[in-house]
């Protein structure tokens, strides 16, 4: 079967059929969504109030969290209409997501999926998601891929570090991937010879699409450049990359890399499917789900133009809601119009993490995210920073609760050692807090040896995300 004929055999039989086996409507919102991306930007605002306005009084009788708060606060939901009466509600945290999470739980719901991520600004948390979120990340997901002329079907590689995307490659998952033509590559250790055998894979399977970390892939990319290796050949279209800040000189690589575009995406499994950039180079916000607003150190609401935190109302969260919920990330929203003609709007900025490489023991160079996603699913820790002090010693910083457990800290240790090298010194140093940057960024991981994205490059460009989904 050819690659056409197998790309439409797949997004038009056998992606209908998963998502209707696992109870989305997903096939159903992916029509609407790519109608709804030409509308003019004030169609899709009269649209996105009135979607607000249902979510907000389905939460306020099904939620117990936001029915209590409510009433506490003596807000009615029908008394917020739009975007900029949302402050009428308070913002919602990590902690106090950890805090309520079963009141969060919509009434009656039973299909929730539990969901753990390691967190932007080093908080880890679990929560839940339902059929509606889930249907909303995987269609607009999607719409942002057809921007590229790539769809679900199509061969693609990913590079990624989530243990939970590695390790649990079960018979079903293995044959799921292999009819949906996507290869899983580990960036869980990327020694000399683990590139080496990554470049020799990637003419064999010949990705139309590839999706990675920005860090990941500009070592594959270095790697290329040292190999004298020529990749841009291969009929790659185009490369998503997401998980963490994008810099000018990691694009610039890749995309000479492998010959094609980058397109750089903005969202996390806690904060939904946000943003991602087209072909014209803008950072489209999904409007029609998500609200996005930019708060000030004050609380105030910031126009576009001026930087402040990211705060995410989720419309499609309903099962479990997220509402004016804390990013971590810093952003400036545009108020440009894209030269694509879609009437969303764009995101002008967003600078999330900004994770260095850590470098281990025997040289191979290793993604933030990897050694962040050690923590996702340990309780008891609210806040954690690792610093890389020298090659061979690696200090963390950490907030800990009751629920912390008494053999977390020797696990800890280990995960750092499988990772960076059997004999790396890891130090965990427990404080009361963590401090942010002098920027007011919060980093999560920081090196101060080996090759880091912030010392190579002053000007990072484009967005991140909170983490993958």
């Amino acid at each position: 079967m050819s690659r056409g004929l197998h790309a439409r055999f797949v997004s038009g039989v056998l992606l209908p059929l998963h998502e209707r086996l696992k109870g989305h409507a997903t096939i159903a919102r992916s029509r609407e969504l790519e109608k709804s991306q030409w509308l003019s930007g004030e169609e899709l605002s009269r649209r996105q109030e009135i979607r607000l306005q249902e979510f907000l009084r389905e939460i306020g009788s099904r939620v117990p969290y936001y029915r209590d708060l409510f009433t506490s606060l003596r807000v009615r939901p029908e008394q917020v209409r739009k975007a900029s009466d949302l402050p009428a509600i308070p913002v919602l945290t990590k902690a106090q997501i950890r805090e309520h999470g079963a009141a969060l739980a919509a009434d009656g719901v039973s299909d929730l999926r539990a969901v753990s991520t390691g967190g932007s600004t080093g908080e880890p948390l679990r929560f839940r998601v339902g059929p509606a979120r889930v249907t909303s990340d995987v269609a607009l997901r999607r719409r942002a891929n057809r921007w590229w002329g790539v769809d679900i079907g199509d061969p693609e590689v990913v590079l990624w570090g989530s243990h939970i995307e590695v390790t649990r490659q079960d018979r079903v998952r293995t044959i799921r991937d292999r009819l949906f033509r996507s290869t899983l590559l580990s960036v869980n250790h990327m020694t000399p010879e683990v590139l080496d055998q990554y470049l020799d894979a990637l003419p064999r399977l010949r990705p139309v699409q590839i999706f990675s970390h920005p860090s990941a892939l500009d070592e594959l990319a270095r790697r290329a450049d040292e190999r004298g290796r020529r990749l841009d050949g291969l009929g790659i279209r185009v490369i998503f990359l997401t998980a963490e800040e994008l810099y000018q000189h990691q694009r610039e690589r890749i995309e000479r890399v492998f010959g094609c575009r980058a397109s750089n995406g903005y969202g996390g499994r806690d904060s939904g499917f946000i943003a991602q950039e087209c072909p014209e180079g803008g950072m489209h916000l999904n409007v029609e789900d998500i609200v996005v607003e930019i708060v000030g150190d004050d609380g105030t609401v910031l126009p576009p133009g001026k930087p402040g935190e990211i705060v995410v109302t989720h419309l499609r969260s309903q099962e479990y809601p997220f509402v004016r919920y804390r990013t971590g990330d810093v952003g400036v929203l545009g108020d440009e119009a894209c030269s694509c003609g879609r009437g969303l709007p764009l995101l002008r900025e967003v600078h999330g993490r900004a994770d260095d490489l850590l470098l281990g023991l025997d040289g191979a160079r290793v993604p933030g995210q990897v050694v962040v996603l050690l923590f996702r699913d340990i309780p008891g820790i609210a806040a954690f920073k690792v610093v890389q002090e020298e090659v061979d010693r690696v200090r963390i910083l950490l907030v800990r609760t009751d629920e912390f457990p008494a053999t977390a800290e020797a696990s800890i240790v280990e995960g750092f050692r499988e990772r960076l090298g059997a004999t790396m010194r890891v130090e965990i140093q427990l404080v009361d807090s963590i401090p942010r940057e002098a920027s007011g960024k919060y980093r999560t991981v920081v090196s101060k040896v080996g090759p880091s994205p912030a010392r190579e490059a002053t000007e990072p460009r484009g967005g991140g995300t909170s983490d993958a989904e």
